[in-house]
């Protein structure tokens, strides 16, 4: 199994009436402001491990399990509300850096968490890396009837216990899951993985099983409309620096495959002060394929005037 260089512990903490766990690699008090990192979607903060481990630097990082997954309560929430991660985000912030900004580095959901966020809370991040946290492919006024229907019917099926979460029988079973979704994957980090993504359980029958650290609501349609022209107004009031990173292998690719025709990266160019990277042979989860590479362009990007 992959053996970490940089150990990280847990802390709890209450964010906006809920418990949220919050991952720390190194010293909180050693004077250095930590490197804020944000999982996706269907992830968790010990997803950065690779990338934590190829730093040059001891400065700390924190990384949280977002509302509903890993470590951090749900609730009991039967959906969850976009504007929700900007709130806990900010609670975050206030938590470790109280008014000094912040270093942010985001991957995919949270990548565009933190572009929202740079945008609504400006003064409060001073550079922003966003990994392959492009958006959502645009939606149209017509489109509103039956995106709210089907949220409603998705409800019921999360009551109805139809949205579950997948069990496997041994924690190789959740390895297998992950290598499956990212080929290029090794064994050692997926063996490693498996161990922070899922959890030991006892299912309905008295068998033991690993359960995703998941809330099985995430799986529900948001029933809101993507508003680009929100998002556009968002990026332009970004004033920190971006660094926006494009895996050659990842969500734009697949969209394009998917046959979605939409300029993501016009998108970006809104905002004011942005540099834009590629990244070869690595797929969207870039900081699981290419976690030296992830952290050279962090440091480097973090480490400017």
């Amino acid at each position: 199994m992959y053996q970490p260089r940089r150990i990280s512990h847990s802390e709890f903490i209450a964010l906006r009436g809920l418990e949220h766990h919050v991952r720390i690699w190194g010293d909180l008090g050693s004077g250095q402001d930590p490197i804020v990192m944000l999982h996706g979607w269907m992830d968790v903060g010990a997803s950065f491990q690779f990338v934590v481990d190829a730093l040059t630097s001891n400065r700390p990082v924190i990384a949280p399990d977002w509302r509903g997954f890993g470590l951090t309560d749900s609730r009991g929430a039967d959906n969850f509300w976009f504007p929700d991660y900007l709130a806990d985000l900010d609670g975050l912030l206030d938590h470790y850096l109280q008014e000094r900004p912040a270093d942010i580095v985001g991957h995919s959901m949270g990548g565009n968490i933190s572009m929202f966020y740079a945008g609504t809370r400006p003064q409060r991040v001073r550079r922003l890396v966003n990994l392959e946290g492009f958006g959502m492919p645009q939606t149209r006024p017509e489109q509103a009837p039956a995106r709210y229907a089907k949220w409603i019917d998705e409800l019921k099926s999360l009551q109805r216990g139809e949205l579950d979460l997948q069990t496997y029988p041994e924690a190789s079973g959740v390895a297998r899951r992950l290598m499956r979704t990212n080929p290029r994957l090794p064994q050692d980090k997926a063996d490693w993985l498996a161990t922070h993504w899922a959890a030991p359980t006892t299912r309905a029958d008295g068998t033991p099983a690993w359960r995703i650290l998941g809330d099985a609501a995430h799986k529900i349609v948001n029933a809101n409309l993507y508003r680009v022209d929100e998002a556009l107004e968002l990026n332009k009031a970004i004033q920190a620096p971006v660094l926006a990173v494009e895996a050659a292998d990842g969500v734009l690719q697949t969209w394009k495959k998917r046959g979605i025709d939409d300029d993501f990266v016009a998108r970006l160019r809104m905002v004011p002060r942005l540099e834009f990277a590629r990244m070869e042979d690595a797929g969207h989860m870039m900081h699981h394929d290419r976690p030296d590479e992830v952290a050279r362009l962090i440091e480097s990007f973090l480490k400017r005037n």
